[in-house]
């Protein structure tokens, strides 16, 4: 069987719909051999439990974690790997929890304006390790039936800069690679296609990265070649998933985009 590695994946952690266990499981039924939990902002699926289960199914399970930054009002990702629970991670966690509670807040009061009445404790009660985020929100506006599904819910009303939208008051790209070098971790760049703005990726490729997510999901072959020559001109490590999130993006399988043995090795043999 070929060594196929998932390395970008959540669970009920973060914003996925799986626990890690139930991932963990999946990831067997696919015929994954490795697998990277990058749950949003936090550790909290790496517990002797999971780590345990994995060691049984036989799956090399891998520290990930994908964190928030912001670079002129652009929201981005920078996938973590490797990374150690260092005192400065653990605050940067909590910092970051504490700027989502804020932005719900003012989501909220901006749904109110327009009669989506959703309480802080009803949010509350979908909180996880990182706090709750906008897909608890949407989760709580089909629960109303405010809105047909949670894709209607980011298009019309609390996706980036729509009418209900509220910024994360994240770290500068630089401070978050600079956490994850400091934790003993690869910083990549998450998800490149999803950069519109050219000028916003050229400024994030003078940053020193480790590498760029080039495999993902829904990506066709021409499109990966683009990241794959990008991570070829920079010297950088490749990485690749699915960004699996479960019933939250029903159309994206655990292991629809994955990377082989040597690639793992690159990223993760310095750990």
């Amino acid at each position: 069987m070929d060594y196929r590695a998932d390395l970008h994946c959540h669970t009920t952690c973060s914003d996925g719909s799986l626990t890690p266990i139930e991932i963990l499981h999946l990831a067997k039924k696919h015929h994954l051999l490795g697998l990277s939990i990058t749950d949003h902002d936090t550790l909290d699926a790496y517990t002797n439990d999971t780590l345990a289960l994995a060691c049984e199914l036989g799956i090399d399970l891998f520290v990930g974690v994908e964190l928030s930054a912001r670079l002129d009002h652009t929201s981005v990702h920078i996938l973590g790997y490797g990374v150690n629970k260092t005192d400065q991670l653990l605050r940067f966690f909590m910092r970051q929890r504490e700027n989502r509670d804020r932005r719900n807040a003012e989501i909220l009061r901006q749904l109110a304006k327009r009669s989506f009445v959703l309480t802080q404790e009803e949010l509350a009660r979908k909180k996880t390790g990182r706090g709750a985020g906008r897909v608890h929100i949407a989760q709580l506006m089909v629960e109303k039936g405010y809105v047909p599904s949670i894709h209607a819910a980011f298009d019309l009303y609390i996706g980036d800069h729509k009418c209900c939208f509220a910024e994360n008051n994240c770290f500068n790209i630089q401070d978050v690679v600079d956490i994850v070098h400091q934790a003993g971790g690869k910083a990549f760049i998450a998800h490149p296609h999803v950069i519109q703005k050219r000028e916003i990726l050229m400024a994030l490729l003078e940053v020193n990265f480790d590498g760029i997510e080039c495999y993902y999901s829904l990506l066709s072959p021409k499109r990966e070649k683009k990241w794959l020559k990008v991570a070829q001109q920079k010297n950088w490590l490749v990485s690749g998933g699915s960004d699996f999130h479960g019933d939250i993006k029903p159309r994206v399988m655990l292991g629809s985009s994955w990377v082989d043995a040597q690639t793992v090795e690159s990223i993760f043999a310095t750990r």
